[in-house]
């Protein structure tokens, strides 16, 4: 998924100490007349990384035929990786490492941007409700021009009295993801029973974000609601959880708080003003020829983010660059 805003902010990421604190999202358009909307709750002003987790969209229980579903052209990332996870429908990837794969509900897609890459995200023709999450993470500085790859992985679910947790990174409740990932990082879906109680062992080290995708939710006694996200500082083994009388599901991330300053601008996450430009004017001589966007992304040239295999659209131009110079504030 691309950050579609039409102004994206520059964002820049520090760490800092924090307490316990609830983000609301603001609603985004993915473009269009009939547009498909999002609700994102990461980045924002006062927040921008959970761990190296730096953007979260969600989006549904959406009815497609009202929301024209998911149509994300061809468009370009660095530094960072995407983590697909559903709940209802189906997404069809491609990008320009080669990699073709469908996204379907409790099965994690992990793409790898690395130095460079392009892709494409279109919910399926069969598909009439699409819900679930876009996430990105951030690369540390050892990582981030890593080669660019794709990885997927169907977690078993783990239960317990009134609970069931699929893991798809990191480690929790005994259960191990084999996913590649460049920092310590925790992410896993969990559904909650009616007033059901579950104290997590977590670790110490680790900042959490809980995204409640439905019912009410006390994390660290701090009660949340749907569509809310709630942060919690690092300092305890242990993140207790507790359901209302309705059933709760809910994305648990972590990770240890980020070591690196970044700057994330549209679809970049770099370290630097110049850098995050060298990215744009890259992707634009990429997909132009005589003056103008090419029709075809099979007629995008080749460079460092590449040709996505067997996407015919209209590759996604970027935005310009704000007026003023992307700066990093410690």
């Amino acid at each position: 998924m691309t950050n579609p805003e039409r102004d994206p902010d520059e964002i820049v990421c520090t760490t800092g100490a924090a307490t316990v604190e609830v983000m609301v999202p603001r609603e985004v358009p993915l473009g269009g007349p009939r547009a498909m909307h999002v609700r994102r709750t990461l980045p924002q002003r006062h927040r921008s990384l959970i761990g190296a987790w730096c953007f979260l969209d969600h989006y549904g229980p959406d009815q497609v035929a009202d929301s024209g579903g998911m149509s994300v052209a061809p468009h370009p990332h660095t530094g960072l990786q995407t983590v697909s996870w559903l709940f209802t429908g189906e997404v069809e990837h491609r990008d320009s490492a080669g990699n073709h794969a469908m996204v379907l509900p409790g099965e994690l897609n992990l793409m790898t941007a690395g130095r460079g890459i392009s892709h494409s995200e279109v919910s399926t023709a069969s598909t009439t409700t699409l819900h679930g999450a876009q996430l990105w993470v951030a690369l540390p500085e050892s990582a981030r021009q890593t080669d660019p790859g794709f990885e997927h992985y169907a977690p078993e679910a783990v239960t317990g009295d009134g609970w069931q947790a699929r893991v798809f990174l990191g480690s929790l409740l005994g259960d191990r993801s084999p996913v590649t990932t460049y920092s310590p990082l925790l992410g896993a879906e969990l559904l909650l029973e009616p007033r059901t109680d579950l104290a997590l062992d977590v670790d110490p080290a680790f900042e959490h974000g809980v995204l409640v995708d439905s019912g009410i939710l006390a994390v660290a006694g701090q009660e949340t609601k749907q569509n809310e996200l709630i942060y919690v500082p690092p300092g305890s083994p242990q993140l207790a959880l507790a359901a209302y009388d309705e059933p709760v599901r809910l994305l648990l991330l972590g990770g240890e708080p980020f070591g690196d300053s970044i700057v994330m601008w549209w679809n970049f996450v770099g370290r630097t003003h110049d850098e995050v430009v060298a990215f744009r004017e890259e992707w634009q001589a990429q997909i132009t020829a005589d003056g103008a966007v090419v029709a075809d992304s099979q007629d995008v040239s080749g460079g460092r983010f590449g040709v996505v295999v067997g996407d015919h659209s209209p590759p996604i131009p970027a935005p310009e660059m704000p007026h003023v110079r992307l700066k990093q504030r410690r």
